[in-house]
């Protein structure tokens, strides 16, 4: 009796502990998904009053499947996460085990330096990036031009806009990615390397038969993050390129800003968000389940 009632005041307790953080949850995430899931089902301007909405079920969705602009902008998600994902994951294990291993003076420096990318508001860091692009005047047009080089039109090319955009993305978050390296790094006990060591495995045999296998889990957090912020990018879509030209670089997120708040289609773009949080919902799980099905195969070897 006297364990039945401990384990009751310990469960008490931790919902009395949970609830004030349940309830900023649900207020402020699952109210506004369910909200926007409602929206999507009715045909409805911003500019007109919530009494105005007509019911439409599932044909904003519908129309979805066939409407080329939304079809141009998930295939720019997509490849904008490619873009992200096999540059940014391979280059934030390269610099975090080059700023963990070697002994060498100015790594906290290096460190903080690269991190110092991700702190800085996107905002500014986007605009710096517009005068780097600047077709004329731009350092990167000047540089390629003093060694002959015609410069392309990083912005302004429908064939370049969408991987000049990715070109920032990794600049901006790969020392943020490179930092939880480290942090997975200094979880991998020093004996394992000696070990290793002592079997005649040389720098490159440790780092695939060892130092990659053991940081897998991080590994799997960077890359669900990273694409998680790909598949959200919006900022310097918004400030550098509004989604064009041609609409080569119009994402998901970016179309459903400019269908709501400048098209006032409110029912369309919520029909767009939701779907864009089935797309994370999707990326998420299929991450997950390769982790769980990889550390499964472990477990029975």
């Amino acid at each position: 009796m006297t364990v039945q009632t401990s384990h009751t005041a310990r469960r008490g307790a931790a919902i009395a502990f949970l609830s004030p953080a349940m309830a900023v949850i649900v207020l402020f995430v699952a109210v506004p998904i369910a909200l926007t899931f409602w929206i999507s089902l009715h045909d409805w301007s911003m500019y007109t009053p919530l009494s105005q909405m007509t019911w439409r079920g599932l044909g904003n969705y519908a129309d979805l499947l066939h409407s080329d602009d939304f079809l141009n902008a998930l295939e720019n998600t997509l490849v904008y996460v490619v873009i992200v994902l096999v540059t940014t994951v391979p280059l934030a294990l390269a610099l975090g085990m080059l700023l963990y291993f070697p002994k060498m003076a100015g790594k906290g420096v290096a460190r903080a330096a690269l991190f110092s990318t991700y702190v800085i508001p996107t905002v500014a860091i986007a605009i710096v990036w517009g005068a780097l692009y600047a077709p004329d005047y731009g350092p990167l047009s000047q540089a390629l031009g003093a060694v002959g080089i015609d410069s392309p039109a990083w912005l302004s090319d429908p064939q370049t806009a969408l991987l000049s955009l990715g070109v920032f993305h990794v600049w901006q978050m790969t020392g943020y990615y490179t930092i939880l390296v480290i942090a997975g790094l200094t979880q991998i006990p020093d004996d394992v390397y000696e070990a290793a060591r002592i079997d005649g495995a040389g720098f490159w045999r440790q780092t695939f038969s060892v130092t990659l296998p053991l940081l897998r889990r991080t590994t799997t957090f960077i890359v669900l993050i990273a694409a998680i912020n790909a598949i959200q990018v919006f900022d310097p879509v918004y400030i550098l390129t509004q989604g064009g030209p041609a609409e080569s670089t119009t994402v998901l997120s970016y179309a459903i800003q400019r269908a709501a708040f400048q098209n006032g289609m409110a029912g369309q773009a919520s029909a767009m968000a939701f779907s864009l949080l089935l797309v994370l919902v999707a990326v998420a799980g299929v991450v997950l389940a390769a982790m769980r099905r990889r550390t499964a195969a472990e477990g029975r070897s």
